[in-house]
């Protein structure tokens, strides 16, 4: 039988291009959002995740009719993937955005395992480092960016993601249901590449994305990876592309912007600065979208 993921904010940027590869693999989702994905082969359910009955109800009732005939009742839900959540600052006040980034995703965990899915993959962010809506310039404590840096954002967003991580360890720890975190990139669709010559020539404006970034596509890989990946517990993974969006190395770059800061280990000429060595190693990432190749 196909795999049953509920999908929670798939109408969004990110979403809406990692539900066509996960169909594509073979898997059913149900997209739970505040607007419907008009995708074939998807259904939807319109839920506030910041109450928690109605996520508790959209993850134990039938997702459309046809789900009625075979008498059968419920079937639960292989997966949860959890991204729906404010994606910034600066479009709610700042204590509503933290609300709900926070409850939403707590409320969609604590159902998840308490109905007894044992694998859950939420959205992080790469804010969590606490450069990208950092007051004013900010040093790193160290580069690169990896999972074991101590995250420390100063923004309403960036908090909310921290705090939603500690969420998942701790569902995590309590339920041994696997529980992973990804630290997103700025995400990026293909028609946006056309936005990258700028970014080489003026390497200033990606600063605040430490000149790394996400292809949808590739994000999209990184999620069906983490879904077919089972036994690990809980952990945190950064979800970026390999390289930077730059002809600079990382070398250069930290010299530039970031003087004095030390490394941790040898990079690669043009390796990311925020590592996503861990999904190459653990997950068996390969990236498939290059900025190179449409630049």
């Amino acid at each position: 039988m196909k795999k049953r993921i509920l999908f929670t904010g798939g109408s969004g940027k990110a979403g809406r291009h990692v539900i066509p590869w996960l169909l594509a693999k073979g898997y059913e989702i149900h997209n739970i959002d505040l607007t419907p994905l008009d995708y074939p082969g998807v259904t939807n359910l319109i839920v506030d995740i910041t109450d928690s009955g109605q996520v508790f109800n959209a993850l134990s009732m039938h997702r459309d009719f046809p789900d009625l005939e075979a008498g059968r009742g419920v079937q639960p839900f292989d997966a949860v993937v959890h991204f729906a959540a404010i994606p910034r600052i600066l479009i709610k006040p700042d204590n509503e955005t933290f609300r709900v980034n926070v409850m939403g995703t707590y409320n969609v965990i604590e159902a998840a395992v308490k109905l007894g899915i044992r694998k859950v993959i939420v959205a992080s962010s790469e804010t969590t480092f606490g450069i990208c809506f950092a007051e004013g310039e900010r040093m790193p404590h160290y580069l690169p960016f990896d999972e074991e840096y101590d995250v420390d954002p100063m923004d309403s967003y960036g908090l909310s993601k921290v705090v939603n991580e500690k969420t998942a360890r701790a569902f995590a720890e309590r339920t041994g249901a696997d529980v992973y975190a990804l630290r997103i990139g700025n995400v990026i669709e293909p028609q946006e590449y056309e936005r990258f010559p700028g970014f080489v020539a003026n390497p200033e404006i990606r600063i605040r994305n430490a000149w790394c970034y996400i292809d949808a596509r590739d994000l999209a890989q990184i999620v069906h990876l983490c879904v077919e990946k089972d036994g690990l517990g809980y952990q945190v993974f950064n979800a970026t592309n390999d390289t930077l969006t730059t002809d600079l190395t990382p070398q250069q770059l930290a010299d530039r912007f970031f003087p004095g800061v030390k490394f941790k280990r040898e990079m690669g000429p043009k390796e990311g600065l925020i590592s996503n060595r861990k999904i190459r190693e653990v997950l068996g990432f390969k990236e498939e979208h290059d900025w190179r190749k449409y630049v």
